[in-house]
Order: C-alpha cells, then sequence, then structure tokens
C-alpha cells in the first residue's frame, strides 16, 4: 500500500489565534483522492481480463443446458449503486505505488490551493453580471440539470432502441447518485464555509463549500459520456469541455474555493470511470450492436475454435468471421 502523507505549513490555517494543523486542513482531501483510485482500478482490471468470447456451437444445441440471461441494467441498478459505495469508501485499501503518479500531483496541488484560497477568493467582487453568467451556467451542472441529461439519453435510447444512448443513460444516473452520496457525505464531514459565508474558508464550522457538488456531478456524467462515445471526438470535447465550463462557472459566481472545485472534479471523473468500467456491456458500445474496438477479433482472419460434444459423439473445429 502506498500511503500520502501531505502538510502545509500551520501559519498558513491560524484563525484566530487557533491553529488548525495540516491535517486538520489536507485530511478531507486524503479522503477524497482516494475515490478517484477506484476508477483506474476498474480500467486496469478491464484492460488486463478482457478476452475474446468464444462462440459456442454444436449440432445438438438442444442437449447443452442454456445459461440464465444476465440481468438488465434496469434490474441491476440499486445492487450496482450499493457495490460502488462500498469500491469507493474501501479503495484507500486497494492503493499501491502506481497510484502515486496521480496521487501526488493531486495532493500538492490541492494542498498549494487551500493555502491561497482566501487570496484568490477575495480577488473577486461582486459583479452582477459576471455572477448571473455563472449561475446560469452552473445551472448545467445542478441536480436537475444532470439528471435530465441522463434521462433524455435513457428515453431517447429506449425510444429508438439505441443501446449506446440508453446505457449512457443508465449508467449516467447511477453514477450521479454516487457522486450525490460521496459529496453530501464529504460536504457534512469538512464542513467548509463557502467565499461569501463570514469567515470564509474555515473547515468544521457547518459549512456545505468542499467539495463542490456542481464540478462532481458535471464531471460524473462527462466521463460516462465521454467513455460511451469514445469514437467521437466532438462527443467528447462537448461533455469535457460543458463539465469545465461549469466547475470554473462555481468559483467566478463565488460559490466555491478553487480546491472545492478541484476536488470535485477529481472525484467525479474517478466515480464516472468506475461507474463505466464497471458495469458497462460491452455490446452496446454501437447504436443496435456491437463495437469493432471492444472485440480483438479481426474482420479478415477467422476465428478457430474446437467442437466437441460426447453426447453427439461429433468432434472438430469451427471456423467463424466477424462480419
Amino acid at each position: 500500500m502506498f500511503i500520502v502523507l501531505l502538510r502545509v505549513p500551520i501559519s498558513l490555517c491560524r484563525r484566530g489565534g487557533r491553529n488548525l494543523t495540516a491535517r486538520c486542513c489536507v485530511w478531507c482531501s486524503a479522503i477524497l483522492f482516494v475515490t478517484v483510485s477506484a476508477g483506474a482500478h476498474a480500467a486496469a482490471q478491464v484492460t488486463s481480463t478482457s478476452t475474446p468470447p468464444i462462440p459456442q456451437i454444436s449440432p445438438t444445441p438442444s442437449l447443452i443446458p442454456q445459461a440464465s440471461p444476465t440481468p438488465s441494467l434496469e434490474r441491476r441498478f440499486l445492487k450496482n449503486i450499493l457495490s460502488d459505495q462500498r469500491a469507493i469508501w474501501t479503495s484507500p485499501f486497494h492503493l499501491d505505488r502506481d497510484d502515486a503518479k496521480w496521487l501526488v500531483p493531486l495532493g500538492l496541488s490541492t494542498a498549494g490551493l487551500i493555502a491561497t484560497d482566501r487570496r484568490t477568493a477575495g480577488a473577486l467582487d461582486d459583479n452582477n453580471v459576471r455572477l448571473n453568467v455563472s449561475r446560469d451556467i452552473s445551472y448545467l451542472g445542478s441536480v436537475y440539470g444532470t439528471a435530465a441529461v441522463a434521462a433524455t439519453f435513457y428515453l431517447v435510447g429506449r425510444k429508438s432502441n439505441n443501446e449506446r444512448a440508453r446505457e449512457t443513460g443508465i449508467l449516467g444516473g447511477e453514477a450521479l447518485i454516487n457522486g450525490y452520496i460521496v459529496g453530501a457525505v464529504l460536504k457534512t464531514a469538512t464542513g467548509r464555509r463557502r467565499p461569501r459565508e463570514k469567515e470564509p474558508g474555515d473547515f468544521f464550522e457547518g459549512g456545505r463549500s468542499f467539495p463542490s457538488g456542481h464540478a462532481i456531478s458535471s464531471w460524473t456524467l462527462a466521463t460516462v459520456i465521454a467513455n460511451e462515445y469514445h469514437d467521437h471526438r466532438a462527443v467528447q470535447i462537448t461533455a469535457y469541455g460543458l463539465a469545465t465550463a461549469v466547475s470554473i462557472s462555481r468559483f467566478t459566481g463565488r460559490k466555491h474555493f478553487l480546491s472545492d472545485i478541484l476536488v470535485g472534479s477529481a472525484i467525479g471523473y474517478g466515480i464516472g470511470q468506475y461507474v463505466y468500467h464497471s458495469h458497462h456491456v460491452r455490446s452496446s458500445a454501437k447504436g443496435g450492436g456491437g463495437d469493432s474496438q471492444d472485440s480483438p477479433r479481426s474482420r479478415l482472419l477467422p476465428f478457430i475454435a474446437p467442437l466437441y460434444n460426447r453426447q453427439a459423439r461429433s468432434y472438430g473445429i469451427a471456423l467463424s468471421w466477424k462480419l
């Protein structure tokens, strides 16, 4: 296990003669970083364990017991959320040395932003035009905005029989619920006050600033969409671009500090990666069928599989092509 402990100067966390140690300032960040590791581990496991499907061809299929069909994503929705939560909150116990590649930069960046949050937030005034524009943009990352996008993907996919859009809606909704739960717990635990509140930036004072819920929601949904439509660069750019705009608007609207946004974005990205790689149905990558990228079989070379049926006393090989 690879553990990262971060410290910032005590003088940077001083309030009214009472010192807050670095552990108080960064403890909340350390918890949040590990949620991203769940997404990284899920992606690595899918890549290392995926094997090409072996077609089961037999001249007497009636003699072979049929496997029970896999429950749909709709039926597994609540069960998947429970398993997601267990994986997210236990992810600190599954860290390894490779996680240091992103943990260290993320941790140092967050520590530096926490130390300078009051200064950067104080540089913005209450300009009504900027505040109104930021508020309008942030609606896209609200609970209602992101839920509407996920629901639209699902309903359009069901109506048009588009499996990829349908799965995007289901996994997007699942990821949003996971992100909301994680964000709500951490907001309550850290209790940080918002930039426009009294004594802004203080932790454990009953605030709801850390991390940014809008950043979590927008990056969670954007990551699921970008993964589903990995073969459409325009969709990926649009999804991540809107998530970035929503995140920035929370700073320019004086609703969050920069560290709130950075950690919220990292959490959202990690949850989105985990949900997609854990529950993605590989045959739904294209609108109504499979995806050539999901299958390692070539369209030009045959796939060879042995045939063996003891009851029918048939032996041989099967040659099949992917059309």
